[in-house]
């Protein structure tokens, strides 16, 4: 395949956050990425069936002078058997998202 400069584009499978399958995408060496269109979408329709339907709008609260947090609500609590003290590793893919992760 060649891109719109005119450069050959390079084949690369792709791993996606979150999904089983890959997507496959063509990579100019100038920086152009174009995805095929059945890969892609077959990602797109994986992570639309895992997301969660259970979605809960929080408000955060002040714990102390420097320190913001959120409690979990009941609901989050029941369906994922939440209990005190259990740890959890927090990451931040973007300034969008945070994502817990609790351990087995």
């Amino acid at each position: 395949m060649k891109c719109k400069c005119g450069k050959k584009m390079e084949k690369v499978t792709v791993e996606i956050e979150g999904a089983d399958n890959r997507a496959v995408s063509y990579q100019c060496p100038s920086g152009h990425v174009e995805f095929e269109k059945e890969s892609s979408a077959k990602v797109v329709k994986e992570l639309k069936m895992k997301e969660s339907p259970l979605k809960i709008k929080q408000k955060i609260v002040k714990l102390s002078s420097n320190r913001l947090g959120f409690y979990f609500n009941q609901n989050i609590v029941r369906s994922l058997n939440l209990k005190a003290g259990e740890e959890v590793y927090i990451s931040v893919p973007d300034k969008k998202r945070i994502i817990l992760k609790f351990e087995d």
